[in-house]
């Protein structure tokens, strides 16, 4: 049994980043993936945008964790907004030599934070009613989503980091699927495609025991998974900076 890590990966050299616009801390993120084939995920996706693949393979993932640390720049921190659980769905892709993620859906419990991603970065974000709770060596994490308009989405599940912490290299799964440093989204009335970019310090990883109770984040998307992801990392967590969305085209 490994005791969670207290460290949360900081960033060096601030004073070399311009431009950035909002700081966030991503804390006891569980990064659980499937692989599935792309064209399961291209009606999900806009045309413009091109599926990334892994050795054939597109990537699903279900990111749960913690953020902290919310804060526009040259602004103080908004009491009882800047910490609260978060869930996201999303896959990879590539459109103007730059490759990212693209969020089919994120769940928040802070709906102050909700609406202004929706409408500063276009994001598809849902309000959710949210439990996540630190144990000595594990993670328990429970979301349902809580919008009139949408079906029910739940996750249940507990997890753990195992092994020493490590960087993943360059040419591996692991850093394919994390070491990614811009969004893109979609403006839901223009149909307009956009991208934003991020930065932070190389993750630090560890394997993680996952025991998932619930799982219905992908059925409204028409996603069908394993019971059992084919990948789960832990990370303990970074501090991010985030920049402006971008028009893309």
């Amino acid at each position: 049994m490994i005791r969670i890590n207290e460290e949360i990966i900081q960033i060096k050299q601030p004073f070399q980043r311009h431009g950035w616009i909002m700081m966030q801390t991503w804390e006891h993120l569980l990064f659980l993936h499937w692989a599935v084939p792309p064209k399961v995920l291209r009606s999900l996706i806009p045309q413009e945008l091109e599926i990334d693949t892994y050795q054939g393979m597109a990537w699903l993932g279900i990111i749960p964790f913690l953020m902290s640390g919310v804060r526009l720049r040259r602004l103080p921190m908004i009491p009882f907004t800047s910490t609260f659980p978060e869930i996201n769905v999303r896959t990879y892709v590539k459109a103007k030599q730059k490759s990212g993620v693209y969020f089919l859906s994120l769940d928040a419990s802070n709906p102050l934070i909700t609406a202004i991603a929706k409408q500063w970065y276009r994001l598809p974000y849902f309000q959710a009613s949210m439990r996540f709770a630190k144990q000595a060596h594990s993670i328990e994490f429970d979301s349902g989503r809580r919008e009139k308009h949408s079906p029910p989405v739940q996750f249940s599940g507990t997890y753990e980091p195992v092994g020493n912490a490590f960087a993943s290299d360059k040419e591996t799964i692991e850093h394919w699927l994390t070491e990614r440093y811009t969004l893109f989204c979609q403006c839901d009335h223009s149909k307009r495609l956009y991208y934003a970019d991020v930065y932070h310090e190389p993750w630090a990883l560890q394997k993680a025991i996952v025991q998932l109770r619930e799982n219905t984040m992908t059925k409204r998307l028409s996603i069908p998974l394993e019971p059992q992801p084919d990948l789960a990392f832990y990370a303990r967590g970074v501090q991010s900076y985030v920049w402006p969305i971008t028009r893309l085209y």
